[in-house]
This record gives C-alpha cells, structure tokens and sequence, in this order.
C-alpha cells in the first residue's frame, strides 16, 4: 500500500514538474493548462489513495 501513495504522489510531482517547465520556456498556453488540470486530478486521486490507506491501517 505504501508504493501505491509513492507512485500517486510521483505523478503529482511529475506533471507539476512538466508544466512548469512548459511554462518557463514559453511553450503552449493550452499545453499548460491540459497538464496542470491533470495534476489537479492526480492531486485528488492522491487524496483518495492516502485517505483509503490510512483508513485501512487503522
């Protein structure tokens, strides 16, 4: 269960990590704006996958 909340936060980390780099160098607005609506996403699957683990440890 742990490596589950690594990889959810990974990809959180990822695509925050990939639209910032898009942004800095000037890249596509639309580009930006697809990636950090899927961080948005990720960053409440990470939610939900770090709630269910603490909710099964207990």
């Amino acid at each position: 269960m742990d490596y589950l909340i690594i990889l959810a936060l990974g990809a959180v980390g990822i695509v925050l990590v990939l639209g910032l780099a898009n942004m800095l160098r000037g890249g596509s607005a639309n580009t930006s704006q697809k990636l950090m609506r899927w961080r948005v996403g990720l960053q409440f699957l990470a939610i939900i996958v770090v709630m269910t683990v603490l909710y099964l440890r207990h």
